[in-house]
């Protein structure tokens, strides 16, 4: 047989039932997605700032990077929406090395998925209980997001996903923010495409169920750059890239226009300091053209505790194992700017 089938895994509402979110935790979910759906349909100016490492790979680092955020979100709490990231699965391009801790709980030990399962939503739930930050992840394999469809605030799908139909109809199933990238070769009319089929409805199979959703009003769009065929990255958070999304957007029938540039990536030629050159750019392009303004709801940006990244071997308390990020102080005084600038 080509498929091994190993042991069956625990059901979501299993996972769910033992690893239970308190009363008082649902009820701050409840509140910061109401605060963070208002910036999405326009209804509160807040600025969102969706950050943190590229991929969530200890829990004592990341609860701690997380609980930085808590602090700086307090001060700035008047403008600024902070949505940590916590994203607990890291697409590979090639499919070799670290998937994420959903994967691997231990990078250094071999796969154990149903210790990644318990994992991932641990860390999500210590996050909240110190942090009081409900976070963000990215969502990878759609059958997992039931396992943490509870705690999230915001989804992103990622530019190797979002062609994926079944990406798209289960984001169609979420009552939270679910941005949708552009793929990596840059057609934004793919972009748009899934943003439509996000926010309709839809009836299929999920999880051995015969399901139908009610489509998601809160799907938008993120721009992350594309590569082209020589393997080149091209940016697209230029003053031009926005206006013309504003124009698509015109032209099509969605609830809520929105759209979050992703500062990393392909925007950054991963050169993980520019980050911080591009958060401004888009900043003066909103405040150079109000469509531009009403269009633009957030920033998404890669950051540590130390900055740059490791090999897994190496031990650096709070450093990535994946791609580069920025380092706590400078990700602090973005922050601060961020909010000077909104």
């Amino acid at each position: 047989m080509s498929f091994e089938f190993i042991k069956q895994l625990p059901t979501p509402a299993e996972i769910r039932q033992e690893y239970a979110l308190s009363d008082k935790m649902v009820a701050l979910k409840e509140e910061r997605d109401a605060q963070i759906h208002k910036v999405i349909t326009g209804e509160s100016d807040k600025f969102l700032v969706i950050i943190g490492p590229c991929s969530a790979d200890h829990e004592d680092s990341v609860c701690d990077y997380t609980n930085r955020l808590a602090k700086v979100q307090e001060k700035v709490k008047d403008k600024l929406i902070i949505i940590p990231r916590i994203y607990t699965n890291k697409p590979r391009t090639t499919g070799e090395g670290y998937k994420g801790i959903v994967h691997q709980p231990d990078p250094e030990k071999d796969t154990d998925l149903l210790g990644g399962l318990i994992a991932m939503r641990k860390m999500h739930i210590r996050a909240i209980e110190e942090s009081g930050l409900t976070c963000a992840d990215e969502m990878l394999y759609p059958e997992n997001y039931r396992y943490l469809s509870d705690i999230l605030s915001y989804v992103a799908i990622g530019a190797r996903s979002v062609e994926d139909q079944q990406h798209r109809l289960t984001v169609s199933g979420m009552d939270v923010p679910a941005g949708m990238k552009n793929p990596t070769g840059g057609d934004l009319s793919v972009m748009m495409n899934s943003v439509v089929a996000a926010q309709a409805s839809h009836q299929f199979i999920y999880r051995g169920w015969d399901v139908k959703t009610s489509g998601n009003p809160l799907a938008h769009t993120i721009l992350r750059g594309a590569v082209d065929r020589h393997g080149c990255c091209h940016p697209n958070y230029h003053y031009e890239d926005l206006i013309q999304l504003v124009e698509m957007y015109e032209k099509r029938d969605l609830k809520n226009p929105a759209c979050i540039v992703d500062a990393n990536h392909s925007n950054s030629n991963k050169k993980f300091f520019e980050q911080i050159r591009i958060t401004k750019e888009v900043l003066h392009s909103r405040k150079h053209d109000s469509a531009v303004e009403r269009l633009v709801k957030g920033v998404m940006i890669e950051s540590y505790i130390e900055e740059g990244n490791q090999k897994i071997c190496d031990h650096v308390y709070g450093k990535s194992i994946t791609d580069p990020c920025l380092g706590w102080e400078d990700s602090e005084h973005l922050i601060y700017t961020i909010a000077d600038l909104v």
